[in-house]
């Protein structure tokens, strides 16, 4: 299953459409470990269906795609279910934290599906919580909690199960701007210090200019 690349994301000749419309016409994108990258466009360009097929969330019509070795067309769906809960982490706009439990419960939940035993599960939260800053917050409820917080124990969520790959969609979307300028030097830090593998879709200018490369879709292709 695994072959020697170059990279952590290698997709080739995506295409992807739902019904007549066709949103992704030979998507091509290589991305290096550790490497920060935006994907930025349009509004319907196919930068979330793009985030959504390297998540392994949806797959391609036609096209490749392989994620740190791992040829990605060959898993079943259980496999895949697997290799996502264990390889990669998600960040939306919206948290999509489940309001009745608490921070830690939140973060464990990835970890839980995954297998892992309840005392390292918590162990590694605490973790978490701790490098975030967010200790005394852990029994805390969503409804608890600010905005920025919120995301940001959904970014903890994203790291339970230590990916080598964190996808982020609009992340900073739904934030002020202290938030969002937080939320985006933390990406970095965690990229510095973990050695994560991050793609971003966002509107964000900011956002985008400081990653290591931008890439612009328009009408389901990469401009140069």
């Amino acid at each position: 299953m695994r072959t020697q690349i170059i990279g952590m994301i290698q997709a080739t000749d995506i295409h992807k459409s739902y019904g007549s419309l066709e949103v992704l016409k030979g998507i091509d994108i290589h991305i290096a470990k550790k490497e920060i990258v935006s994907i930025v466009g349009a509004s319907g360009a196919g930068k979330s269906t793009l985030l959504h097929i390297i998540g392994t969330l949806d797959r391609a019509d036609k096209g490749s795609l392989q994620i740190d070795g791992t040829e990605i067309n060959k898993l079943n769906d259980k496999a895949l279910a697997d290799f996502r809960n264990k390889n990669i982490g998600f960040v939306f706009q919206f948290h999509h934290l489940l309001p009745e439990f608490t921070a830690i419960e939140n973060i464990c939940i990835p970890a839980f599906i995954g297998g892992t035993p309840k005392d390292e599960a918590v162990k590694h939260a605490m973790q978490l919580l701790d490098y975030l800053n967010l200790t005394d917050r852990k029994d805390h409820k969503p409804s608890e909690l600010s905005g920025g917080e919120q995301q940001r124990i959904a970014v903890a969520r994203a790291l339970i199960n230590k990916p080598a790959v964190v996808l982020a969609d609009e992340p900073s979307g739904n934030l002020d701007s202290k938030s969002a300028q937080e939320l985006h030097q933390l990406f970095f830090k965690l990229r510095d210090e973990l050695g994560q593998t991050f793609v971003i879709v966002t509107h964000n200018p900011d956002l985008a200019a400081m990653s290591d490369r931008t890439i612009t879709i328009k009408d389901g292709k990469i401009l140069d």
